[in-house]
Order: C-alpha cells, then structure tokens, then sequence
C-alpha cells in the first residue's frame, strides 16, 4: 500500500510538473513573440515616421515643378494630410506610452531622390508632371504597404488605438494613390504621349 501510494504521488507530481513545466514554456514563448513583434512594431513606427517627416519637405518641391493644376491641387491636399499623418504617427507613439522618435528610413530616402532625378531631368511641362506622378505612386504603395503591415502588428499585439490611428492613415495613401492615377490617367498622360521627344 505504502509503495502503491508512493507510486501514485509520484506520477502526479511528475504528471504535474510537466504541465507546469509545458505551460510556462507557452507563456515564455507566448512573451517572447510579443515582445520580439513589439520591437519590430516600434522600429517600423520609427521608420515611418522619419518617411512622413521628410516627405513633409519633398512635395513642396514636387508641387514647385509641376504645372497641371489637378497634380497641383492634389499635391498640396496630400501635403496637408502628410502634416496630419506626422501628427498621428506621434499619437501612435503615445498611445504605447513611447517617445516619438525617427530613424532614417533608408527605403523612402531613396524613392525621395529618385523623384528629384526626375524633376531634374525632365522638360517642364506633361512630361515631369508624369514623372512626378510616378514618383509619386511609387512612394505611395511604399506607405501602403508600411501602414498595412503596421497595423497588422498593432492588431497582432492588441493595439487597438494603433489599430485605428493606423488605419486612418492607411485609407488616407490609398485615396491619394488613387488620386494621382485619376490626374495621370484624365490629364497628363494623355498632355505627354503628344508631345515629340525633343
């Protein structure tokens, strides 16, 4: 009896353990993933920021060599929506409880230069405003895919304010992408394909 008994609390006990054992191993690795998620979401949030901050700075100068008035009055609309956008990537920030900070984000960098070649080498007129577009688009479906991907996280990690800061974001370069394929497509695609090569 005495043995059957010493027996019987002995696997319990290991039967015991090993849940424990195995359910702390989950929470760890549960800890671990957030955590490791919740660096990528912060560094990506860095990245982002630094991208609309600067962009803060290259449209005026898109909006200065363009001359269709529709890519114009897009422009400068996008240009206040990037004011807002720098503002809620701030709120973002705090709605972690971190600082607002801002790495350079390689990415965008070189999408920003890009576009000044352009402007550089393009005749004034259809021709740059089309090239402008096109820059344009391009760092466009980067922000696309750097909020998708952002908010995607943020819902991941039970961000719900992030979620929605992040969201609004997201519809806001989606609508702008969408804008500058209307002005490309109605206006100055059409103004550069007849014009000759000089």
């Amino acid at each position: 009896m005495i043995n059957a008994k010493k027996n019987g609390s002995s696997n319990g006990s290991a039967a015991g353990k090993k849940k424990s054992s195995d359910s702390m191993m989950e929470e760890t690795k549960t800890g671990m993933e957030s955590s490791q998620l919740m660096k990528l979401f912060e560094d990506s949030l860095k990245d982002i920021y630094w991208a609309e901050k600067a962009l803060t700075k290259a449209i005026p100068k898109m909006i200065k060599n363009a001359t269709s008035e529709e890519l114009i009055e897009a422009l400068e609309n996008h240009l206040e929506e990037t004011h807002e956008q720098v503002t809620r990537c701030e709120d973002v920030f705090k709605s972690i409880d971190k600082k607002a900070t801002a790495k350079k984000c390689e990415a965008m960098d070189g999408l920003m230069k890009e576009g000044e070649e352009i402007m550089k080498e393009c005749e004034e007129g259809p021709m740059c405003d089309a090239g402008i577009i096109a820059a344009g688009q391009k760092i466009e479906h980067y922000e696309i895919a750097s909020y998708g991907t952002l908010r995607q996280f943020a819902e991941t990690l039970g961000l719900e304010e992030a979620v929605e800061l992040l969201e609004a974001t997201l519809e806001e370069e989606k609508a702008a992408d969408m804008k500058l394929t209307e002005v490309a497509v109605s206006v100055v695609n059409v103004q550069a394909s007849q014009e000759e090569e000089v």
